[in-house]
This record gives C-alpha cells, structure tokens and sequence, in this order.
C-alpha cells in the first residue's frame, strides 16, 4: 500500500494506492489524522507533497515510514522546460504527472480551478513547457470585496445569470461568466500553438466547467493524487 499526502492552499487530502489503483481518499483536517492513517494502513511507502506545511514537522510523523518528498530536483517521468523549476507549484508538477499517466503520448492542458486557476502544458513527448496562473473564483470574489469600497462579498452561486440586475449579479456573471470565457480562450490558443490537445481539469470547481466549457473535457478530481502516487512509483 503507498500513501500520497497532499497539503494544498484549501485542504489536506490522503490518497491511498495498490500499484495505479486509487483505493480511498480521505480529507484531513488535522495532521493528527495522519497517525490514524499509517496505524490503519501501514502503507510500505508514502509521497508528500506541501504548499503549506513543514515538511520537517510531517517527517517526524512519519519516522518509521519511507518517505518520498515531493521536489523539482525527484526524478519525474517527464522532462522540465521551465526557466525557474525551483519555483514551479509541486501541486502543477503532480497533476501533470497525472494527466501524462491517464493520457501517455499525447499533448495534455491540465486546468486546475482551485484557489488559483493553473495551465500546464505537456506535450506528447513527455515535455513539460509551463504554463500560466490567474485568481480562482474565491479569489475574484474576495479582491472585488476587498479592494473597493462599496461591492459586497459573494459567494459562488452555480445559477449565474449572463445579464446582472443587481449588484449580486453583476459580480456573479463578471467573475463566473468571465472564468468561463478566460480558460474557453485558454483552450483556444493553446490548441492553436499545440495542435490536437486532451483537456484535463482537476480542483474543487471542476464539475461546474465541465458543463459550461465547449470542448471536449476529462474532470480527473483526484489528479494530483494520481500523479504523486506515479511519481512515488517511479522513485521506488
């Protein structure tokens, strides 16, 4: 059994693995969890991965367990064409680890819509090239909130209309309506400059764009996973 521990921006999630199959997922709320975890699983071999946390302080959680640590200098099953890959999100890498895993030898656009929206591109020959970055829609909402004087915070609504006839809606079709149209425009160009691409979105608001996007989409919700347990697999 391998265990993959991602700590994101938002939340903490537990993957566990036999080989390539993703057996549970569990969502943590306190690196408490995590002791549960080993003593119920005993997994032979875990990966982490952490935006957030210290790595030091996880390790020695986890003394008695080989532990894999998620880095740009890991081998990885593709190469980095990045200008700074010290800088490069651990959480990008692992999703388009992912994404190549489900879709070997084809030219994959991995769109994550968490706190932020990322776009990563790998082409058909395991080259990772980059990317991009923008707000998520919490983000959007919270700057509109929090840089002018007067627009209240809003929550994501999914029934968002085209035309605002309030103040309510006019912030929600500007921000949703307008993530709509940025990664629509994303997939356009990057489609023009790549050719024939897969299209892969992951993140906590992936099953609201799959229905809203007009190409052909793959909702992985668990990609990050998937692509620490393949890395792990290719170190081990």
């Amino acid at each position: 059994m391998n265990l993959a521990l991602d700590f994101g921006n938002t939340f903490t999630k537990a993957g566990l693995f036999k080989e390539n199959e993703l057996v549970e997922v569990i969502r943590l709320t306190d690196q408490v969890e995590i002791d549960k975890i080993i003593t119920d699983f005993n997994p032979e071999h875990v990966i982490v991965s952490s935006v957030n946390q210290s790595i030091e302080d996880i390790q020695s959680r986890l003394n008695d367990v080989a532990v894999t640590i998620l880095s740009p200098d890991l081998p990885l099953p593709f190469k980095i064409n990045y200008k700074t890959p010290q800088t490069l999100g651990l959480d990008r890498i692992a999703a388009v680890a992912g994404a190549q895993g489900i879709f070997p030898d084809t030219n994959c656009l991995v769109i994550d819509t968490g706190t932020c929206f990322t776009y990563d591109i790998i082409d058909n020959k395991s080259t990772y090239h980059g990317g991009g970055i923008s707000p998520g829609i919490s983000l959007r909402f919270r700057a509109l909130h929090n840089f002018t004087a007067n627009l209240p915070l809003i929550e994501f609504e999914k029934d968002v209309p085209l035309v605002g006839q309030s103040t309510k809606e006019s912030i929600l079709s500007g921000v949703v309506n307008g993530a709509i149209a940025e990664i629509q425009e994303i997939i356009r160009m990057y489609s023009d400059k790549f050719g024939h691409l897969q299209i892969i979105i992951c993140g906590g608001d992936a099953k609201f764009f799959e229905n809203k996007l007009k190409a052909s989409i793959f909702v992985a919700p668990e990609l990050v996973l998937r692509g620490l347990n393949r890395i792990l697999l290719y170190n081990v």
